[in-house]
């Protein structure tokens, strides 16, 4: 891209910063505009990622129809879907209208889907399907309808580690990632920090009146030395808290070091996992699960052995003479038959259904756990927490009076 061109562009979206990985950016969003290839700007959160899909939306063929940007983090799940794709009145309480979602009213248009890695499972499989043929259903509805929506999307975590931990598909990754465009952290931009330092505080200066902050050379170099975990956004509210506390308008270090945070957690960058490392918490959590279930099917199949023993019992009782008469018929055996050598019924079923011991495996413990963490999941909501445990509410409370936890 020629360099006047990038200027003109920088211009028009108050975008300040001569870095190769910024120039680089808006490059790519330039030349992926005219088609309608997903995108995902994938960047630390305040590094300005919604400047890009405006970009790539006023560069488009779309630059007249609707763009709507979303967050998907700040929608509920519960009613993300319908906020997305709609649904039809009656579908849930409070729907007492129909209506089209941002896939129906943006038709034509473009969609920014922020924090998309913070969508539910149960969205992206409907996200995945309108991305690949433009086809979604609304909630509560039965009627497919068609959409022509350009999205463009962003996310602040690391998707591979999502996608290792199920907690984001990958398939759906690959669809969205068909042009990532990287926006560069604050830190790494260089003389940059100290060209949108002098923004804000002209910013400040035409709004309030006041005389512009400058600084010293000693007071950049810590400015561009100084790790930014909250990127540009952090940068600008420093940039005011000075032009408006600070007495004096030549900002010194000493007076810079006052207004930038000095503990170590604040200037440390957040941690980062790694792509090898892998968290255990869901691991864990179908670890409970499972043996919660395998407890209760070894108390179901207890219950049925008794319930068989004591029919076959009431059976023999009913039927003295029939036995007798059976008895009497036999011929006599050659060899004595001791009674020790003939284990009886009772003997064979505790013999193949002995409970096991559960204090080996701490069952009792896990199914506790389980129990707490469902409701605690489910605010409380017994019903809902059985229906995922997956055990009828009867064993719920059954278990709930057991460890003392129905109060």
């Amino acid at each position: 891209m020629k360099t006047t061109e990038l200027q003109n562009i920088k211009q028009r979206y108050n975008i300040v910063g001569n870095c190769e990985a910024l120039n680089r950016a808006l490059d790519v969003a330039l030349q992926v505009a005219p088609t309608d290839l997903s995108v995902l700007i994938v960047g630390e959160s305040g590094v300005g990622k919604e400047i890009i899909p405006r970009v790539i939306h006023d560069n488009s063929p779309r630059r007249r129809e609707k763009y709507f940007a979303i967050n998907c983090g700040s929608i509920p799940e519960g009613t993300i879907d319908s906020e997305l794709f709609g649904h039809v009145k009656g579908s849930f309480t409070g729907a007492i209208n129909d209506s089209p979602g941002y896939f129906g009213v943006a038709n034509k248009g473009t969609l920014f889907l922020d924090e998309v890695g913070e969508l539910p499972m149960a969205t992206q499989a409907r996200l995945l399907r309108v991305l690949e043929n433009g086809e979604y259903i609304p909630v509560g509805g039965t009627e497919i309808r068609k959409t022509d929506v350009r999205i463009v999307a962003a996310t602040n975590v690391n998707i591979r580690q999502a996608i290792s931990e199920g907690r984001f598909r990958e398939d759906l990754y690959y669809r969205l990632n068909q042009v990532p465009v990287q926006m560069p952290p604050l830190r790494e931009r260089g003389e940059d920090i100290v060209l949108l330092f002098r923004l804000f505080a002209m910013q400040m200066a035409e709004k309030y009146r006041m005389e512009k902050v400058v600084l010293t050379d000693e007071a950049k170099h810590l400015l561009m030395h100084y790790k930014w975990p909250g990127n540009v956004r952090q940068l600008k509210n420093i940039t005011e808290q000075i032009s408006i506390l600070s007495t004096e308008r030549q900002i010194t270090a000493e007076i810079l070091s006052r207004f930038i945070p000095q503990d170590q957690e604040t200037t440390q960058l957040a941690t980062i996992h790694s792509e090898s490392e892998h968290s255990f918490e869901n691991e864990r959590e179908i670890l409970y699960k499972i043996l919660f279930e395998l407890r209760s099917n070894v108390n179901d199949m207890r219950r049925e052995m008794s319930t068989l023993k004591k029919q076959m019992e009431d059976v023999q009782v009913s039927k003295p003479a029939q036995a007798a008469q059976f008895q009497s018929t036999q011929l006599a055996p050659i060899h004595p038959i001791h009674p020790i050598s003939a284990p009886s019924l009772e003997d064979a079923v505790a013999e193949e259904y002995v409970e096991p011991e559960m204090e080996s495996l701490n069952l009792s413990d896990l199914s506790r756990q389980m129990l707490e963490k469902a409701l605690e999941r489910n605010g409380g909501n017994r019903k809902k927490a059985a229906l995922e445990l997956g055990i009828s509410d009867r064993t719920l409370y059954r278990r709930l009076k057991q460890y003392g936890l129905d109060k």
